[in-house]
């Protein structure tokens, strides 16, 4: 017997419409940090009673909001909201100032107002954050401050008020420096190179079925967004630091995160591309090749070396006594008609890959 619930959810999510896909659409792959938490709500409180002493008789829904708002994960972050918030709030007070001005106070009004905003924020190419704000702000003049004198500049002032406190708060209780999670990325990503390099050693070693080829190109094919992970997590640690004055003292290491993401880029273009062009042109005969075991050596050189580099970029594993194996010349054997191109296709990869972690491996040793 069928379970009636069983069915209605799966006709849900035929439909697009189980509970678990807007679940994850509302929650984020990354948790605020706790301190941001606290420091936004320090900053929003600061903003309401400041703003009450400087202007008292109104509450202060536009300062308090500012602050909220403003309150980023970076202090330039902070700064570039600050800016937006007071631009948009600017700009919708001037719009809905001049409206009342010349044309009164009318229902139809706030929606001309409303498109005029929006039509100001693509004319001038504005954020979306900023060209959202005009509209808001020019309702909320239209309608709240319609009967009080003065209330447009007052809100410009106590949105700048509020804003202002924000970035003090961000300043001087300074965000975390994010490289943790930079630095933890680009070791998953290191990773995975020098497994699909291994991966790779073993198909030219030892026979193998198209099914272990695929896996490995698969899997292989998953560095690309791996390593776009990657790069958003040292532009994010590259965030953290600016403006922050903790900079200096990790400037190096993330210039480190840099180089070592420059030489994965090239590995990542490079390795999948190798796998590929094996299982193209692969036959039962490849691993006879008079070059293919000193081939499979050095491909299984570089999966070494590159874990090597890896784990020389961790301040904790820089004593290791391992040495790097791709020193040792490596004698090309004429390979058979059948296989020249693949033997040759894999040879310059090869010497690619070569180039750029020894390059990689002199630089952490420099």
């Amino acid at each position: 017997m069928t379970d009636p619930g069983n069915s209605r959810f799966r006709r849900f999510a035929e439909l697009g419409l189980a509970p678990a896909r807007y679940a994850r659409v509302l929650r984020a792959t990354d948790r605020t940090p706790l301190l941001q938490v606290v420091k936004t709500a320090v900053a929003a409180s600061l903003a309401w009673v400041a703003c009450l002493l400087v202007l008292p008789g109104d509450l202060p829904i536009f300062g308090t909001i500012a602050a909220i708002l403003v309150v980023q994960p970076s202090i330039n972050q902070s700064f570039a909201k600050a800016l937006e918030r007071t631009v948009g709030v600017i700009a919708g007070v001037v719009i809905a100032s001049l409206a009342a001005a010349f044309f009164g106070v009318e229902s139809w009004l706030i929606l001309a107002s409303i498109l005029v905003s929006l039509l100001v924020g693509w004319a001038f190419r504005l954020s979306q954050s900023t060209t959202a704000q005009i509209p808001i702000s020019a309702l909320l003049v239209l309608t709240i401050g319609a009967a009080t004198p003065g209330y447009a500049v007052e809100r410009v002032f106590e949105t700048v008020l509020g804003a202002a406190i924000a970035v003090v708060v961000n300043v001087i209780v300074v965000p975390p420096v994010r490289l943790k999670p930079a630095q933890d990325s680009i070791a998953a990503l290191g990773a995975e190179v020098a497994n699909s390099l291994d991966d790779l050693a073993r198909l030219i070693r030892e026979p193998s079925t198209a099914k272990q080829r695929m896996s490995a190109l698969v899997t292989a094919r998953l560095l690309h967004p791996m390593e776009l992970k990657a790069v958003a997590a040292v532009t994010g640690a590259g965030e953290s630091l600016r403006f922050n004055p903790r900079r200096s003292v990790h400037r190096s290491t993330l210039a480190t995160d840099n180089q070592l993401l420059d030489t994965l880029h090239v590995l990542v273009l490079r390795v999948p591309g190798m796998i590929r062009a094996l299982d193209d042109r692969y036959d039962e005969t490849i691993h006879t090749e008079p070059t293919a075991a000193g081939l499979s050596t050095e491909v299984a050189r570089a999966a070494h070396d590159l874990r090597l580099v890896m784990q020389q970029a961790e301040p904790a594993e820089a004593a290791t006594d391992e040495q790097p194996t791709l020193t040792e010349p490596f004698t090309v054997l004429a390979p058979s008609a059948a296989h020249w191109i693949l033997i040759g296709s894999l040879l310059e990869d090869l010497r690619r890959v070569r180039e750029v972690i020894v390059a990689a491996s002199d630089d952490r040793v420099a």
